[in-house]
């Protein structure tokens, strides 16, 4: 193998690749070693070398070359003959497989050898060899400068595949195999196309150097002569011209100078055609007048100094001052480093005698080797010039034994090694000045010759890439780095994926020390590539390599070096590599300039926002991005910022939420903050866009916007409050001596993350506590005068809170808790005293509570609104002490009685028991005030507790229900007022659908059974439709007894009488809810007795009132009955025959998803509804 720096991902392809390469049409000359192993390399069905018979194989797609004149129907008469004759070698069997690509079908038959105990060389060879399964690729520039042709080396394919790693379904017989090498081929065509252009290229650039030097040589001896310009010359300077019109804002110029001259790309270099960089600019060639530019390699930096005698007198008289001055700052800062110097001196000097002591005990402890006595080490010439440090030269060539020039044997009476005469300060000094090695010499006189063919049965190669490093041992560290820099491209491939990141130290020390950048990159390249799916734990490893590498090279070479590979693998196609991209950003983020990590970082992060699919990749972006606003100081990334904030709010992920939350979102309050405009700012932009979404959502409230903004209002309340305290007047009497009280656990809400937390924000638990109790005691006794931050909570945010909150939905659950638990943690973090003495105050002056408005009976807009239950459930259920509780009893009563006495809906009330009483805490206070409604006086009010215990019993636990709930209702349903007792019937009906309790539905059914069997409310129309509407609602929950026994009898006899009912509305009325009450109840099972006594019957009676009043519902009722009758019938003849089936028992399931289907279609035409219960044919 060639030495040369070769890509790791690129490796050289297998011998048997090339073999189909070269039949496939790339004309390559198999050598006899390729193929099968046997005498012959050219016909390929030529017999083995071992003893094994001949045989002919032939293939549907191959024949072979060597035969001439032969045609393929006389070779497989030929091959059936030898077939007959003899019987074919395995070996033979498993090299035409090989030959022929058939990798699975000598998989198998490799697999079966094995489980046979006959295991064949060539197939383990084959398969134990990665190079075997890469994609073919062209000859690396390597190879290439080392004169080898196709046959040599070939890069491996761009993923390193073993074959326990090998995909094979890229070789399976679904089609994709043939686009596949397709693809490969075409490949293959353009690396070739792109290699010979730049080697024209180079051509090019060669003549057009050589011409032009041999026109300058013209030139210098005819300058008045000029030859016409070249096409390279003129396109070189149209770059220029087109270049310097552009970069002096002659853009017509420019523009129309690039229309004249089309044939060719202004905006590329490489478009005109040399391999040579860019020139510099007109302007610079102009200044430099045409004198060559120097080289970089040759310029080196110089002090030119003027003597004084060469300056005017009146210069000097001028200067003399400013010269005197500068002389004298020049003479203290060289004492300066005099004095560095002499104690630098000192140290080393000290360091050489501690160094002396030790050499001088290891001598006295190590004993005198016994052969010694008759050699002494040669010692060095002083003579000899100190030899450059360079990469062979300063190596241990083990290689004389084989080389012919080696002086004789004796000639020397000594073979020494030394190393180099350099010496070095460093620790490890004593690795480069380690003492001449001595040998023993045999007293033999062997010609060299002899001695030569002698040593030559030692077999050492030298001749390879590997042979060649292994001969040669590094006497430094830089040589150590060139080493490694050559040797781990290919040690990295053949390591184990599992082990791999146990390279991760040598890789990012090589290419920390390594002098040369092409190495260096090609290092890290192998560093981001090293493992195909990184997994947490080895990204983790990668990302603490590449912190180090930072730290260690500084931030010019991280964005040289590191970066780049960043970028290279932000589209990767493995969602694991972006997100180690993804990390890397914000771990690298504060080892970057800041104009890279506030432009292309971040711009590189907002794409991979935008534009990645994975969720776990852009939940590291985000945090990433977090890490970049932590070490931005740029003020005009403001609104990017902000507009990162606002795209992650809205992404679909809830990982991608919870990160913005916890990370970003902090640290950018954190910068808004340094910038002074969290309150100025931020805050008042996510407040107007929660009132531009209210205005624009009056038929319709987008919740999700509306909960993503107030959700980055909610994580800025801690950033928020550390401004109020921070910015406050005492803030200058704040005392961390002494003993500090300790912050009490429940002060403060649990933060969502550590970022969230207020100690930490603020600086630590100390400097919190300390705060705290100055904050408490300005807000007590001294007052928020001179307060501004707290000044602007007060006078501004709360007001536009509330405002915002009064024009909330009340009907929207979602919104009403959203708005809840944000006043919750504002005024848990704000204090309790806070809460008192500036929220609270501000919610009473909007509600307006007073006995003049209950008197009244005015009513007041307000309760109506979401204030009530977000100030019910945000504000007063803060703090749950005696006196909170007391006064949350007394508003929510107060507002029963209010809205009861002014006729007004109940929806806010609704809200708020909905949303405590998701809170068993609040259960018990909740029935205390149900039970102030229940004694009331007032009818209206009465009738508004009946009504909320049907909301409370959901929530609440049975034996509540049995001792609270039911006597209540008991107590409401023999009220004087016959609206107090309808008022309870759904109350009731609630508990026969939630609780268990037998005692307990007795006394209940007790109940109902008295409003439908006492004669007093036989013409209670009211209380028949709200008993209809609720059995219609709890049938199908409520336990089959209830439901069997006494709601579908009761059913069966209001529908009877209904049809004997003379008032027309009335009777309407009732058969409208009795259709809704029957069609709910179709979905249940009922048994054949009940639905030919009772269900079948009541639909009838319903059927003869719709005739009259509803048509279109009359044919829905004659498909429900139907049915009914269907499915008795059904059962009669499987009760005959005494078949029972699986099916039979899924009746009810199949009916109740048949029939919620079909009425889905109740709200079209009434032409529509006639096929609504039609069977289909």
């Amino acid at each position: 193998m060639a030495a040369g720096n070769v890509n790791p991902f690129n490796l050289s392809d297998s011998e048997d690749e090339a073999d189909q390469r070269a039949e496939d049409g790339v004309h390559i000359e198999k050598s006899p070693s390729v193929g099968t192993q046997g005498p012959s390399s050219n016909n390929p069905f030529s017999p083995q070398a071992d003893a094994e018979p001949p045989a002919l194989l032939v293939s549907s797609t191959r024949t072979s070359p060597s035969v001439e004149g032969i045609s393929v129907s006389v070779a497989a008469a030929a091959m059936t003959v030898a077939l007959a004759e003899t019987r074919v070698s395995v070996d033979v069997i498993a090299a035409q497989l090989i030959r022929d690509h058939y990798i699975l079908t000598a998989l198998e038959f490799h697999t079966e050898l094995l489980e046979s105990g006959r295991e064949l060389p060539r197939l383990r060879d084959y398969f134990s060899n990665p190079g075997n399964f890469e994609r073919q690729t062209g000859t690396p520039p390597a190879c290439k400068e080392q004169g080898l042709g196709p046959g040599g080396p070939l890069n491996r394919a761009g993923s390193i595949s073993t074959l326990d790693s090998l995909d094979f379904a890229r070789y399976s017989d679904d089609g994709n195999r043939e686009s596949d090498e397709r693809v490969a081929v075409l490949e293959f065509e353009l690396r070739k196309a792109k290699e010979t252009i730049q080697a024209l290229r180079t051509n090019l650039t060669q003549a057009a150097e050589s011409d032009t030097q041999e026109r300058n040589k013209n030139y210098s001896s005819h300058p008045e002569t000029q030859e016409p310009i070249r096409p390279l010359e003129k396109r070189a300077l149209n770059f220029l011209v087109n270049e310097y019109l552009l970069k002096n804002e002659y853009k017509l110029s420019a523009i129309t100078f690039s229309d004249e001259n089309d044939d060719q790309d202004f905006e590329l270099w490489d478009d005109v055609g040399l391999n040579i960089p860019k020139p510099p600019d007109l302007l610079q060639i102009y200044r430099n007048c045409g004198s060559a530019l120097p080289s970089p390699r040759n310029t080196v930096d110089v002090a030119v100094g003027v003597e004084s005698g060469e300056l005017t007198g009146n210069y000097i008289t001028q200067k003399s001052d400013l010269l005197q001055q500068q002389q004298t700052e020049v003479v203290e800062e060289l004492e300066y480093q005099i004095s560095l110097l002499n104690e630098e001196k000192q140290s080393l000097a000290d360091y050489i005698k501690k160094l002396q002591s030790e050499i001088q005990s290891l001598r006295r402890t190590v004993s005198p080797p016994p052969h010694d006595q008759g050699s002494q080490p040669n010692p060095p010439s002083s003579s000899n010039p100190p030899q450059p440090l360079l990469d062979n030269g300063q190596y241990l060539d083990i290689r004389g034994a084989s080389e012919p020039d080696k002086p004789p044997l004796r000639a020397p009476p000594t073979q020494t090694i030394s190393n180099p005469t350099h010496t070095s300060s460093q620790p490890h000094a004593k690795l480069k000045s380690r003492g001449t090695v001595v040998f023993d010499q045999p007293n033999r006189k062997l010609s060299p010759a002899f001695q030569q063919a002698l040593l030559s049965f030692c077999k050492m190669s030298a001749d390879s890439r590997l042979g060649a490093e292994v001969s040669r041992i590094a006497d430094n560290e830089e040589s150590v780095m060139l080493m490694l820099g050559r040797c781990l491209p290919h040690i990295v491939p053949n390591v184990l994926l599992a082990k791999r990141e146990e390279l991760i130290p040598l890789i990012l020390c090589t290419a920390c020390l390594h002098p040369e950048p092409k190495e260096r990159d090609q290092l890290l390249h192998i560093l981001f590539n090293l493992i195909k799916r990184p997994d947490d734990e080895q990204r983790q490893m990668i990302l603490t390599g590449c912190v180090a590498f930072a730290r260690h090279v500084g931030p010019t070479r991280v964005e040289a070096e590191l970066l780049p590979q960043c970028w290279e693998q932000i589209n990767h196609k493995y969602p694991e590599r972006r997100l180690l991209v993804a990390e890397a950003c914000g771990a690298l983020a504060p080892y970057l300039p800041k104009e890279i990590r506030s432009s292309l970082v971040l711009s590189m992060l907002q794409q991979m926002l935008a534009e990645d699919k994975a969720d776990m990749v852009r939940e590291a972006v985000v945090k990433s991005l977090a890490i970049i606003m932590g070490y931005i100081d740029d003020p005009d990334k403001y609104s990017q910022g902000f507009e990162l904030m606002l795209l992650s709010l809205g992404d679909p992920s809830e990982r991608v939420v919870s990160a913005i939350h916890q990370v970003f979102i902090p640290a950018f309050a954190a910068w808004t903050t340094e910038l002074g405009n969290l309150q100025t700012t931020l805050i008042p932009s996510l407040l107007a866009r929660i009132e531009k979404l209210l205005k624009q959502g009056e038929h319709g409230l987008d919740e999700h916007k509306l909960h993503m903004f107030l959700s980055a209002l909610q994580s800025l309340i801690p950033p928020l409050f550390s401004v109020v305290i921070q910015n406050a007047p005492f803030t200058h009497r704040v005392n961390l001596q002494g003993d500090i009280p300790p912050i009490e656990v429940t002060r403060f809400p649990r933060p969502a993350s550590p970022l969230q937390d207020i100690a930490t924000i603020v600086g630590s638990r100390e400097t919190l506590s300390a705060l705290l109790i100055l904050y408490d005691y300005q807000l007590e006794h001294e007052g928020t005068t001179g307060w501004d931050s707290l000044l602007w909570v007060v006078n501004q945010l709360l007001p536009q809170l509330i405002d915002i909150v009064g024009r909330i939905n009340v009907a929207s659950t979602t919104c009403v808790h959203e708005f809840s638990r944000f006043f919750w943690r504002l005024c848990r973090t704000f204090g309790k005293i806070f809460t008192n003495t500036k929220v609270k105050p501000q919610f009473q002056e909007i509600l307006r509570l007073s006995e003049e408005n209950v008197d009244a009976l005015t009513g007041n807009g307000i309760l109506t609104k979401a204030t009530v239950p977000i100030y019910a459930t945000g504000v007063l259920t803060c703090y749950n002490q005696d006196e909170d509780r007391k006064l949350l009893v007394g508003f929510l009563e107060d507002v029963m009685t209010t809205l009861s006495l002014s006729h007004a809906p109940l929806d806010s009330l609704k809200a708020s028991f909905v949303e405590l009483g998701a809170n068993p805490v609040y259960h018990e206070l909740l029935l205390t005030v149900l039970w102030y409604g229940v004694v009331h006086t007032s009818a209206l009010v009465r009738c508004t507790a009946a009504r909320m215990f049907e909301l409370l019993v959901k929530g609440v636990n049975e034996t509540l229900v049995a001792q609270r709930v039911v006597p209540a209702l008991i107590t409401l349903s023999s009220d004087p007022e016959i609206s107090v007792r309808i008022s309870t019937i759904p109350a009731f009906g609630t508990i026969m659908e939630t609780v268990t309790q037998k005692e307990l539905l007795e006394r209940v059914k007790m109940q109902l059974a008295s409003f439908l069997e006492d004669p007093q409310y036989q013409d209670q129309h009211s209380l028949h439709m709200e008993i209809i509407r609720t059995f219609g609602r709890v049938g199908p929950n409520a336990e089959p007894r209830f439901r069997d026994e006494f709601v579908l009898p009761h059913l069966h006899k209001l529908a009877l009488g209904n049809n004997v009912q003379a008032t027309e509305s009335k009777r309407i009325d009732i058969a409208t809810q009795l259709f809704e009450a029957y069609s709910a109840l179709s979905c249940c099972f009922i048994s054949e007795e009940l639905m030919v006594n009772h269900f079948l019957p009541g639909l009838r009676c319903l059927r003869t009132d719709m005739e009259q009043l509803s048509p279109e519902h009359e044919v829905i009722l004659s498909s429900m009955i139907k049915e009914g009758e269907m499915k008795v019938e059904n059962r009669g003849i499987g009760q005959a025959e005494g078949s029972v089936s699986i099916a039979a028992s899924l009746v009810g399931e199949d009916a109740k998803t048949k029939f919620l289907s079909k009425m889905g279609q109740l709200t079209t035409s009434g032409a529509m509804l006639a096929n609504v219960f039609q069977r289909k044919k």
